[in-house]
């Protein structure tokens, strides 16, 4: 019974000094912040609370639809907070997996369905972009036949109606269903070094970018509702150069100290696609060849026409795409995308077509820089490139026109303008089938008269030489051997 007794005494002994040892731990917390009660605002401001709540995800953060991998090992010397870049093979096939990246009930309106990828090789800097038709053209004619890019159909898993168009050789597109394993293989055949100003040997390529753009159906079953874009960084080197490439660069690295390492990136087996706007749809002039031609009478037939140089049909351009006073904002915003200033929309978001006409040279450097500047006043004055040859050619089978002058009748030839850029005789032949409305295939060959009438073969270095603004009347003679006809210049 006495025992029974102490037990509640003992303990009540033992919690009393829990108690006071509990309040002599407490003593002197939150002293460092004032005499009164510290607030748990404080407590949360703290440094090592700040890092854990910027690791959480956001709530506004977005999360992409799909994402893009592209299988070969980003270099290892680029700088931190640079974009990667790539080395690929000429000519190889690398793997580019096309990942579904949704939640669940995200973008129900496609599944079961059909997407539509459409994968480019363009050019990384913006100098290069502004020319991009031009260089194109130039590299076709160069390696005619031949594609930027391609697509290895064998290797490639789960891709439906692969195309790829002959006018554009540096696209691809193709169906796949985000639902299903897929990945396509592609082959760059440009390289870098194509593209550079100067070829004495050892200079630096362009850079290039790899960019897929993803739509889906709209009403009227047509692929055209965008759904998601994304890019990387590459330079393309002959076969095995990558290779080497990717090795002295991390030889480099490894001979750098230990704190120069820790500024630049490692090397990561794939690489994946940034997100970026869509490419924009740039239209060209239709300028097929049709087959219109008229062999009675041993000659082509030049379309009716004004005949001045200035009504003529364009060689192959964009069409004109210049921006009016009237334009709204809402219509300016869609130029400035189209025409490849979208980094700078943003700056120009309530600007009409009158605002952005009414800006200076200076205002538009000081606002976009140097480069992007220049180029978006000329685009804003709609200024043209002028070409490096203007020919003017006549038909000699065609009827003289008449005017009259003071009641006196008198005769006159129409001619019609030919501009070269390439100054070569493929692109005469093309320029004067696009001006017959005929097939170059058509053409066989082309002559200039010599003295004594000779017919003399005209070449590259012939045109070359030719004077701007020449004038030559076209005579056509059937080619016994085929269904073809040259031409001959007098």
């Amino acid at each position: 019974m006495a025992w029974a007794l102490k037990l509640p005494l003992t303990d009540e002994v033992i919690e009393s000094g829990l108690v006071q040892d509990f309040d002599a731990s407490l003593s002197g917390i939150g002293q460092e912040l004032g005499a009164g009660a510290y607030s748990m605002s404080d407590v949360l401001a703290l440094p090592i609370f700040k890092q854990e709540e910027s690791n959480l995800p956001s709530d506004s953060e977005k999360i992409l639809p799909f994402q893009y991998v592209l299988c070969a090992a980003t270099s290892p010397a680029v700088k931190l907070h640079d974009e990667t870049l790539t080395y690929l093979n000429q000519g190889q096939s690398y793997e580019i997996r096309m990942l579904d990246n949704r939640k669940i009930g995200e973008l129900p309106e496609i599944t079961g369905k059909m997407v539509k990828s459409i994968i480019r090789v363009v050019f990384h800097d913006r100098r290069l972009q502004y020319t991009e038709h031009q260089q194109l053209e130039g590299w076709r004619w160069n390696r005619p036949g031949d594609r930027i890019l391609d697509l290895d159909i064998p290797l490639s898993v789960g891709i439906i109606d692969p195309r790829s168009n002959p006018t554009q050789l540096n696209t691809v597109e193709f169906l796949w269903d985000p639902s299903k394993r897929t990945s396509v293989f592609i082959q760059v055949h440009c390289i870098s070094t194509e593209f550079t100003m100067r070829k004495h040997g050892g200079e630096k390529g362009v850079p290039f970018r790899i960019q897929i753009d993803t739509f889906k159906e709209n009403e009227s079953s047509e692929y055209t509702e965008h759904l998601h874009s994304a890019s990387c960084q590459i330079k393309v080197f002959k076969p095995k150069g990558a290779d080497r490439k990717q090795k002295t660069d991390r030889e480099k690295m490894e001979k750098r100290a230990p704190q120069e390492k820790e500024k630049y990136q490692p090397s990561y087996e794939t690489t994946i696609l940034t997100e970026c706007s869509p490419w924009p749809e740039v239209t060209y002039v239709d300028n097929s060849p049709s087959p219109g031609f008229n062999s009675s009478h041993n000659s082509f037939t030049i379309s009716e026409g004004n005949g001045s140089p200035s009504h003529q049909p364009e060689p192959v351009v964009p069409i004109a795409d210049n921006l009016l006073p009237t334009t709204t904002p809402q219509d300016a915003q869609q130029w400035l995308l189209r025409n490849r200033f979208s980094p700078f929309s943003r700056l120009f978001t309530n600007f009409s077509g009158a605002d952005l006409l009414k800006l200076t040279r200076e205002d538009v450097i000081q606002i976009c820089g140097p480069a992007d500047g220049i180029r978006l006043f000329n685009a804003l004055k709609g200024r043209v490139v002028r070409p490096r040859l203007t020919i003017y050619v006549c038909q000699e089978s065609q009827e003289p026109q008449s005017k009259h002058e003071n009641g006196e009748g008198s005769a006159f030839f129409v001619y019609h303008a030919i501009y070269l850029e390439e100054l070569t005789a493929i692109e005469l032949t093309e320029k004067i089938a696009q001006l017959f409305n005929i097939s170059p295939r058509q053409i066989n060959q082309i002559f200039k008269q010599g003295p004594t009438g000779i017919h003399v073969m005209v070449s590259d270095e012939m045109i070359q030489n030719f004077q701007d603004e020449v004038c030559f009347v076209l005579d056509t003679m059937k080619d016994e051997t085929s269904d073809g006809y040259h031409i001959i210049l007098k």
